[in-house]
């Protein structure tokens, strides 16, 4: 059964009638547990819209249209904002492009853990506390008790995206929505967190929804992959057969320019326990 069914997704940015434009016409996709989706594309294709239109966190005026049902069962497209609130952060999570963005500089990493959990979970100050080292640990985030009383500044790129994955994991999610999530990130940490995804979606049966515009990450770790253009994806199937048979005009002008360095990541073998980088 698909962890979340997107079907005729339809979504429109403006502040009025007069001014709207649809960056999103009419797309479907199927997320399975175990499985990572890539959505791949150039800026402006919408596919940054399309995860920020499951999470219900569009710009203000956004209209969604179509179908968006998590586990078969809830319809989350008209959902009032309460039901909404209960469900993102908890059945759905997200990982954003830049964790120093995205992670609160005055809060310790512990804290910002536990807070999920206590709001969704109604865990008790301690077992949150325990339950986010163990998050820590699962991410492979060095000394994990020792890094619930750090903050952000204190840790390297790619040891807070670490974090931000860690946050997005506290409530045990169905769906990951990951948005460019190795951007900021140098070459050799990007294999560790692609690396960390792909382990997630399989050992704890997530269903991930990858967006990149770099095909370099989808050869890494991507069960299927669909590709987007102008609002609308132009080609959807497996990796292999995407990368090694692509019908698509666009499809194939993208596998054209992605340099064969980012190409051997296919292949890459397991990531280490932790970045090669060290806390600040």
């Amino acid at each position: 059964m698909s962890a979340l069914s997107i079907n005729d997704l339809r979504v429109e940015l403006g502040k009025d009638a007069s001014h709207r434009t649809e960056v999103v016409k009419g797309i479907s996709l199927e997320l399975v547990p175990g499985r990572i989706h890539g959505l791949a594309g150039e800026s402006g294709s919408g596919k940054s819209m399309t995860a920020l239109a499951v999470l219900g966190l569009l710009p203000a005026g956004g209209i969604v249209r179509g179908s968006i049902t998590l586990g078969g069962e809830t319809e989350l497209v008209g959902l009032r904002p309460k039901a909404y609130r209960a469900i993102r952060g908890n059945r759905i999570a997200m990982v954003f492009q830049d964790p120093s963005a995205s992670l609160h500089p005055q809060i310790t990493v512990g804290a910002q853990i536990a807070d999920g959990m206590r709001a969704h979970l109604r865990l008790s100050r301690a077992a949150a506390r325990r339950r986010a080292a163990e998050l820590l640990a699962l991410v492979r985030v060095p000394d994990p008790d020792a890094a619930l009383t750090k903050y952000p500044h204190q840790f390297s790129g790619g040891q807070r995206q670490r974090i931000a994955i860690a946050i997005a994991l506290a409530c045990d999610p169905d769906v990951l929505l990951a948005d460019e999530p190795t951007t900021a990130l140098d070459v050799t940490v990007q294999a560790g967190i692609l690396h960390l995804l792909r382990d997630l979606a399989v050992e704890r049966d997530l269903a991930i929804l990858l967006v990149t515009h770099d095909l370099g990450v989808m050869s890494a770790v991507a069960d299927d992959v669909s590709v987007m253009r102008h609002g609308r994806i132009v080609e959807s199937g497996p990796r292999r057969r995407i990368f090694t048979d692509p019908q698509h005009p666009y499809t194939r002008e993208l596998l054209a320019a992605m340099p064969d360095a980012r190409e051997s990541l296919v292949d890459a073998p397991p990531a280490a326990a932790t970045d090669p980088e060290e806390p600040r």
